[in-house]
């Protein structure tokens, strides 16, 4: 199947082949059609399966006909990064369309976006916050609006969007299309979905777990020797660009500079930041700049760089649906991936939960060559730190604890399995995790 079997305007079309797109994923073929047909839809996809396509193309089919310059159709997203990703997607699809997109986010002077409405816009792209902030004011008109769509509609519910998102349904007209995307279904965003959409068609796409393509496995470490395990994995593991996740923005931003200060080629992502700062980290490490991204969950959702080859959990995700679009980060495109997980004594009921998910006992790896015995530091001293090196770790020629990848194949069969990578298996230090509850088989619940 290819996008002419959409019957999409012409414009559409060549926007499609000058952004390099070929063929329809699964989520863009069960979608598209019943969207182009006006209907409501609440969409599942795992992450990295093109959703954000799947809406824009009919939205963009849709506003051909009629009125320009006049707002009818708004996308809502939990985060800037991820508005802009799909202003970006509706730019580049839409080159030829001379249909015009405006972001609308906090964090940034109003003043710019609100000269962009003036002007005329067709498409708003918004997150919650700033856009209640307009409409209070007048300065949005929303009263033609024929498209709505919830995108990540499950990171919006944790990030305590939903009274924001109820305020925005009230003040939309009735008579319009709506539609629902998230990588899951909790039960709180399948209530919202049931209260706004009407008769929808629902499309899923997978089974809600991280993508074929991602390896995964757990390195027990202590907590303070989290930095040196995760500095000696970097320098000894054939990497390119690589996702590091911290629970909080302190912990993002100190990581990163001690990163930094021992050689690396690293940033940080924090929702603390500047957008001009956010931005910048963004595009230095999609353009290679930057080796390591460190960030916090804000980066689980609306990244999307296809060469992340290494997702890292330095700390632990809240929960098993924050793990999914963590590690949905890597392994997209139908590329490889692999996932490494920090996990000290108190994280062992939450591994447990993921494998439960996965239907599968992740590997446990204990790597060689480093010294697991250094007692924690007394109290102030900081925590596994170690001094510049003045070389760049991950980048230098260094024996390998696992047999290097240096040539990453887009085809899943080629990829070594997962048993050939592993390091020591002596996991007697860390009792707590050789074993675990009975878990569910993914096979017999038909989940490969």
């Amino acid at each position: 199947m290819n996008f002419k079997s959409f019957n999409l305007h012409p414009h559409i079309e060549s926007g499609i082949t000058a952004f390099g797109y070929t063929e329809p994923t699964p989520i863009q073929i069960q979608a598209i059609p019943p969207i182009l047909q006006k209907r409501d839809v609440m969409g599942q996809a795992q992450t990295g399966t093109g959703k954000t396509a799947a809406f824009v193309l009919p939205i963009l089919q849709r506003l051909m006909d009629g009125p320009r310059k006049r707002i009818r159709a708004l996308i809502i997203a939990p985060t800037r990064e991820l508005a802009e990703q799909t202003h970006e997607a509706i730019g580049h699809l839409g080159r030829y369309t001379k249909l015009k997109s405006v972001t609308i986010y906090g964090g940034v002077n109003q003043n710019l976006q609100i000269s962009k409405l003036r002007s005329g816009a067709d498409i708003v792209v918004a997150c919650p916050g700033r856009l209640i902030d307009l409409m209070d004011k007048g300065l949005i008109d929303l009263r033609r609006i024929e498209v709505l769509v919830l995108d990540e509609a499950d990171r919006m519910f944790d990030m305590g969007f939903l009274p924001d998102i109820r305020n925005i349904l009230k003040r939309l007209p009735v008579q319009r299309q709506t539609l629902l995307f998230a990588a899951t279904m909790p039960d709180d965003v399948r209530d919202l979905a049931e209260s706004v959409l009407r008769n929808p068609v629902t499309v899923q796409v997978g089974d809600g777990v991280p993508v074929s393509t991602v390896s995964h496995a757990i390195y027990p470490v202590d907590p303070h020797l989290k930095t040196s395990l995760l500095m000696k994995i970097l320098g000894c593991t054939d990497t390119a660009s690589v996702l590091v996740f911290t629970r909080t923005k302190d912990r993002a931003t100190r990581l990163a500079k001690q990163m930094k200060r021992s050689g690396f080629l690293v940033t940080a992502l924090q929702g603390d930041l500047p957008q001009n700062k956010r931005q910048e980290a963004l595009d230095g490490f999609r353009s290679g700049k930057y080796q390591v991204l460190v960030a916090t969950d804000i980066a689980a959702r609306g990244i999307d760089v296809s060469k992340i080859s290494h997702v890292i959990n330095y700390d632990m995700p809240d929960t098993v649906d924050a793990y999914t679009h963590r590690i949905g980060r890597t392994g997209r495109a139908a590329r490889t991936g692999d996932a490494f997980t920090f996990v000290t004594r108190p994280d062992r009921a939450f591994v447990w939960s993921i494998e439960n998910v996965l239907g599968e006992k992740l590997e446990r790896r204990i790597l060689a060559n480093f010294d697991y015995t250094i007692p924690a530091p007394a109290a102030g001293k900081g925590s596994g730190r170690l001094r510049p090196s003045g070389k760049r770790p991950g980048l230098t020629k260094v024996p390998k604890e696992t047999p290097a990848r240096n040539a990453r194949s887009s085809s899943p069969a080629s990829r070594p399995a997962s048993g050939a990578r592993r390091g020591r298996k002596d996991l007697s230090q860390f009792p707590f995790l050789t074993g675990s509850p009975q878990m569910k088989s993914r096979r017999s619940h038909g989940m490969r």
